[in-house]
Order: structure tokens, then C-alpha cells, then sequence
């Protein structure tokens, strides 16, 4: 084997962007995923969770929230108050309808996916139609002051349940009005500071399940407006909920970087009676879990440390094999590094610009393992900015290093790089 340099490259500054919202297909066959720089990934569960697309972010479109609908199509919205539904076969974005609310903090389908349900800034909740080839405008529900931060159908659709800042409310769907508004804190004495309800959940039971800024997970009865039970978790906030198909498992994920698994498991041995029990606490992340979701056989949460955290239910599991494997996604799947060999020159890829540098050189010799001093230092040459709103999905430099080009989703972009003794210049091609 011939002798060869391993260069540590220590200068690609990159910041990977944190998660956002996760949704999984009601099928439980793939995983959305969108970013805070508004990229969406989806990941295929039946081939051991590989990132089969990415769609790249756009600058003037944030992603709150994402739902599959009608099958296979995906919708996200968010602050921009646009609904987006993606292209997957063409990684883009395909088309977009104004909310008409503002921007939108959260967005639901239904049980069926014929209807998209949206909570806006201005407090309304909005029910939008699925059609072939967009979606369209169906009616207003009932509006009150303080904007909705989260909404959950019920399994029937018959009913939608949205959160806000001190309390939720429940919303008959046929008729449009609020039938029961509970505040969340009622029931604590001078309670100084607001509570945000981050995540609701509406049970087939008739139960509604709150998470909220004070570190609950709530049970109340609806109907009659009235705490069933209360489960402290955290002392931080309780930002995220998902609850399993039968509605007898649910995963929260707090500000501090931990989640939780709640069961709901019988009080005596073989007895009818059953109550919710908080049974593991994990801790995979550093920051905030603003997403979690709960597959059939794991419990999938991501952070806004940009790790995707896949971690098995060994009691759905049936047999040791690759799907009882814990699981963290903290690296990009793409490549963001390109090398000219030849010219010694690196290509980093950001996401609205590019970076090329020269590799540091040595004149000195050494044993296997030894750091070698550098007589000349990596070189910064240039800094290229796409221009426009849309982030770069790919780019690559060419092994000769005199040519360098970039693509968005709708353009692409080639230039001729020239190295002499005053630094280096680019012509655009």
C-alpha cells in the first residue's frame, strides 16, 4: 500500500438546520421531515428509513407544518400563510394558495385526507378541500382572539380541537361554533405568567390531551370541561406530542432536549380499569424537540440540533434484525463537498453560497500517524452568492479546478474559475 497525506479539513464552517415538524404517511410507510431553512426530506421506512428526497428551502417559505393528504401528496405551511403542496417525483414545490389568515402556525388532515384543517395568526380555523390538482377554500369555523398554535380532528371528523395561549377550545365541525372552551390553568392559583398550549391531541374517546408551556401533559373530558389527570414531565416546556394509531402509547418532547413515552396500562394486573403512566424518559437531544411522531413500531423525534432520532419499541419488534436498531441521522445525506484533485481545491456547499479553498501543503516527512507542520496554510480563494431566494440543492467543482457550477431547483448556474498570482476570478458561462 503507497504512501498518501490525510488533510484534516477543520475550516467548512457548516450549521445544519434543525427540525421543524415531522409527519408520518398514515400508512406508516415514509416520514416527512421539514428544516428550519424550509427543506423537506422524506424518508422511506420500508428501506431501513433512506432519505429517498429532498426538496431544497426557499427563503420566502418557513415550514411549520406538514400533513400528508389524499393518498401520496404532501402539503406544508407556515409563516408566509401560503399552503404548499410538493412535488415529489420533480424535488419541488408545486403549487401554493393563501391561507387567507396570516401566517400558520399549524395544519391537520383528516382522517380520510379529503380536508385540510389550518390554524392562523388571526385566531381563525380554516377548513380547505383536497381536490385533483390543488386544494380549494371551504369555510371558516368559528374565530376567537389569540392565534391558534395547534390543532388534532377527531378520528370521527367530526370535531377539531385547537390550542392556543391559556387555553383550547373544541369546534363541531358541521356546525362551525365552539362547544366547550377550557382554560388550562383554571384551576392553579395566581397564575402569573400565560401558558402555551404547544400540542393537542383529540382521542377517540372523547379525551383531549394538552402539552403545554408549564411542563404538562394534561387529560381532560371535554364534554364536560374537566381535568381527568395531570402528569408533570418536565420542569421546562412540553413542546411537541404524538400519539400512537391506538391511541395507547403517546411520545412529548420538552425544550430541554429529552422525551418522554407515555402508556396507557391497566391500574391492577388484568383489571378493565387503565391509566396514563409516564414509563421512559430518554435524553438524544441537546436542544428544543419542536417535532416528535409516533410509527407503529418506533418513536421518531427531532431536534433543533438537527438529529433525527429513530428509536425502536422492542415491544413491537418480533425479531432481532436491522428495525430494532436505534437510530440518529445527524450528518446532511447530500454532498456538500466537492474536491478538485488535480488543483488541490475544495468546493463547499452552503446554503446560498459556495466557498472554495485551497488544501495547506507540507515539505515535511514523518511516520505513520504524525502531524506534519504546513508550510503554506489553507487558502480562502472565493466566495460565490446565488442569487435569488432559492437555496442551492447541488454543486461540484471539476478535477482540473477550472470550472465550478451550482443548481437550484429551477436553474442552473456554470462558471469558468481562473487562479493567477492576483487571486482568482470567476466568468459566469
Amino acid at each position: 500500500m503507497g504512501e498518501f497525506e490525510v488533510h484534516r479539513v477543520r475550516f467548512f464552517g457548516l450549521v445544519p438546520a434543525g427540525v421543524r415538524c415531522l409527519a408520518c404517511h398514515p400508512r406508516g410507510t415514509r416520514l416527512a421531515l421539514a428544516r428550519t431553512d424550509g427543506a423537506v426530506e422524506v424518508y422511506n421506512f420500508a428501506a431501513n428509513y433512506f432519505q429517498e428526497k429532498v426538496i431544497p428551502g426557499h427563503e420566502a417559505r418557513s415550514v411549520e407544518s406538514l400533513c400528508w393528504a389524499a393518498g401520496d401528496r404532501l402539503f406544508g405551511a407556515g409563516l408566509g400563510g401560503d399552503i404548499t403542496e410538493y412535488d415529489l417525483p420533480g424535488l419541488s414545490a408545486a403549487r401554493s394558495l393563501d391561507g387567507g389568515g396570516g401566517p400558520i402556525w399549524s395544519m391537520v388532515a383528516n382522517s380520510t385526507g379529503t380536508q385540510l384543517a389550518i390554524g392562523c395568526e388571526d385566531g381563525s380555523v380554516k377548513i380547505f378541500q383536497v381536490v385533483p390538482g390543488g386544494i380549494q377554500f371551504e369555510r371558516n369555523l368559528d374565530r376567537r382572539k389569540g392565534r391558534v398554535l395547534c390543532l388534532s380532528w377527531h378520528p370521527s371528523d367530526t370535531h377539531i380541537v385547537a390550542g392556543s395561549i391559556d387555553f383550547f377550545r373544541v369546534i363541531d365541525v358541521t356546525s362551525g361554533q365552539t362547544v366547550q372552551r377550557v382554560m388550562v390553568n383554571h384551576h392553579v392559583e395566581k397564575a402569573k405568567r400565560e401558558c402555551v398550549v404547544w400540542a393537542v391531541a383529540l382521542l377517540s374517546s372523547g379525551t383531549v390531551v394538552s402539552a403545554d408551556s408549564f411542563g404538562r401533559v394534561q387529560f381532560w373530558d371535554w364534554e364536560q370541561g374537566t381535568l381527568a389527570e395531570s402528569h408533570t414531565v418536565s420542569t421546562s416546556a412540553v413542546l411537541s406530542l404524538a400519539v400512537s394509531q391506538k391511541e395507547d402509547s403517546m411520545i412529548v418532547g420538552t425544550s430541554t432536549g429529552a422525551t418522554y413515552h407515555l402508556q396507557l396500562l391497566p391500574v391492577r394486573l388484568g383489571g378493565l380499569e387503565k391509566r396514563w403512566v409516564r414509563t421512559k424518559p430518554f435524553q438524544f437531544h441537546s436542544h428544543d424537540v419542536r417535532a416528535v411522531a409516533h410509527s407503529p413500531t418506533a418513536l421518531i423525534s427531532g431536534g433543533l440540533d438537527a438529529q433525527l432520532v429513530i428509536r425502536p419499541l422492542m415491544e413491537k419488534v418480533q425479531k432481532k434484525s436491522y428495525d430494532a436498531v436505534l437510530r440518529k441521522f445527524t450528518f446532511p445525506h447530500r454532498r456538500l463537498v466537492s474536491c478538485a484533485r488535480k488543483a488541490r481545491l475544495l468546493l463547499f456547499q452552503f446554503s446560498q453560497y459556495l466557498e472554495l479553498w485551497r488544501l495547506g501543503s507540507t515539505e515535511e516527512t514523518g511516520k505513520d500517524g504524525e502531524v506534519l507542520p504546513l508550510c503554506r496554510m489553507p487558502e480562502h480563494l472565493v466566495q460565490l452568492k446565488s442569487k435569488g431566494p432559492e437555496h442551492i440543492y447541488c454543486s461540484c467543482v471539476s478535477p482540473c479546478g477550472t470550472w465550478l457550477g451550482y443548481s437550484t431547483a429551477s436553474r442552473f448556474q456554470l462558471y469558468r474559475v481562473r487562479c493567477d498570482g492576483d487571486g482568482v476570478s470567476l466568468r459566469k458561462v
